[in-house]
């Protein structure tokens, strides 16, 4: 990414005129290539956009319920509702005022193969996005968008250290246009421009992903899957806390009252959460890609390349195993680890399902690999004395496509990592397993975990890492 200024973008281009904007042509419909560029200008650089008009209102939106957030009920006290109410609209007005002016300094254009994002005021700023080191475009869409018809366009980046150029807003059709037309540039095309589930009838297209519908997860299985976990436990118990709590002061007055209510929904956002982002859930399988469509009150429209997938992680929980229900979720190479919500990655694989399903899906993502034939051995028993309790649930071994790494006592997991995504293998002793004469086995992967074989003794550890650095040569000179 560069500032702007007189310098030229990455890829040689000159930079867009600052204060120049001309029309641009509506979006072509699904499926249909995007017009040439207008002659007369440079080859490739075209018309600076702005984002949708309806795009201030939104983030005004946003703004004003982290302004009331911010203020908390202790202000409305202390100042009175008049003073509370007047506070946040005056705040309200400005930072509506703020979100008008940076929409009106935000947008975008495509110069040759590099997207240019144009934003700030004072400070004016340009990110250049080389389109070749894109790896997906996600078409994200929070309640307020549904409700207005907008899109938010999400830009994961190889080596970047959060999503890249969020433009939102922009319309519906108008995001998925866009979004097929950078993965066109960047050579990355899909079969058929998705658009995210929830979008309007009238625009024909389907809630389902393009391509084969690999597995869906009812919506039933994903309710009872959050109650049987340890937090939906708690819960109860968390709710007689706040409600003793308020019955002890023997206050019923209204900040009393809301402050109780705020509590209770601490209590309860993080498993509501998890079934509002895992709802309606759909992977379906377009080519060499994964597409993922799930969410209730933000949709999201997800890409995940095969060839980026790093490892796959199987977790059986405790209150899962009597019904056969495990997880799958993803490493994927060239996504941001660094965000601070972890909703924006692309690592749900299957949020619930049986074995059967379990076994359809890795067999897509890994073909050749079965989860019930996968061997695996135990360390040595002298191990017991760093894993006194969990010694029979940690092994290791080595299938003829994957590494192999499992692990979990009350909660089973297993690591699954091919052995062509294997960068490194390391070989590790603490001062205790050096008595022991044990090691640790590292298979590490580009920007991810890897998986490892915990407390193997030290000359099957030496022999284990050699393998493994074998296998992985020759599966990268294999693709």
């Amino acid at each position: 990414m560069t500032d702007g200024g007189p310098e030229h973008g990455p890829t040689g281009s000159p930079p867009a005129p600052p204060s120049v904007h001309h029309p641009w042509p509506a979006p072509p419909p699904n499926g249909q290539p995007w017009p040439a560029p207008p002659p007369g200008g440079p080859a490739g650089e075209e018309p600076r956009r702005r984002l949708h008009p309806l795009s201030p209102a939104l983030h005004g939106a946003k703004s004003l319920v982290v302004v009331i957030a911010g203020l908390s009920w202790s202000t409305l006290s202390r100042v009175g509702l008049g003073w509370f109410a007047a506070m946040v609209a005056l705040l309200a007005l400005g930072a509506t005022v703020l979100a008008v002016i940076s929409w009106y300094n935000t947008g975008y254009q495509v110069v040759g193969r590099e997207l240019r994002v144009h934003e700030g005021l004072l400070w004016r700023r340009t990110r250049a996005i080389p389109l070749e080191r894109l790896q997906a475009v996600e078409v994200v869409r929070p309640l307020l968008a549904q409700l207005t018809g907008l899109a938010e366009l999400r830009l994961e980046v190889v080596g970047g250290g959060k999503t890249e150029a969020p433009l939102a807003y922009l319309g519906v059709g108008e995001a998925a246009a866009l979004r097929r037309r950078l993965l066109d540039l960047a050579g990355r095309a899909p079969a058929a421009c998705p658009v995210p589930a929830g979008a309007a009838t009238h625009e024909g297209v389907s809630a389902e992903p393009p391509g084969r519908l690999l597995h869906g997860v009812r919506n039933n299985d994903l309710l009872v899957s959050q109650l049987l976990t340890p937090q939906a436990f708690l819960l109860p118990f968390g709710l007689l806390f706040v409600v003793a709590q308020f019955l002890s002061e023997g206050s019923w007055s209204f900040i009393a009252v809301a402050s109780t209510l705020t509590a209770m929904a601490g209590v309860l956002l993080q498993p509501v959460r998890r079934v509002l982002d895992d709802w309606n859930f759909r992977l379906a399988r377009d080519d060499d890609t994964l597409r993922i469509r799930n969410g209730l009150l933000e949709t999201r429209a997800q890409t995940v390349p095969l060839r980026r997938v790093q490892t796959v992680g199987v977790t059986w929980p405790l209150l899962w195993r009597p019904k056969g229900w495990l997880r799958l979720r993803l490493e994927v190479a060239g996504y941001s680890g660094a965000e601070p919500d972890d909703r924006n990655r692309p690592d749900r694989l299957l949020p619930v399902g049986d074995r059967a399903a379990g076994e359809l899906v890795v067999a897509e993502v890994l073909p050749g690999v079965r989860l019930a034939e996968l061997p695996t051995t135990a360390p040595p028993r002298r191990a017991r004395w760093l894993r006194p309790l969990s010694r029979q649930a940690l092994g290791a071994g080595l299938d003829e496509r994957v590494f192999v790494a499992r692990s979990g006592l009350l909660t089973r997991r297993l690591a699954l990592v091919p052995y062509a995504r294997i960068q490194s293998v390391r070989v590790v002793q603490g001062p205790v397993q050096r008595r022991l004469r044990l090691a640790t086995v590292h298979a590490d992967t580009a920007g991810g975990a890897g998986a490892a074989a915990p407390h193997r003794d030290v000359a099957e550890a030496w022999v284990l890492a050699a393998e493994l650095a074998e296998r992985a040569h020759a599966a990268r000179r294999a693709r």
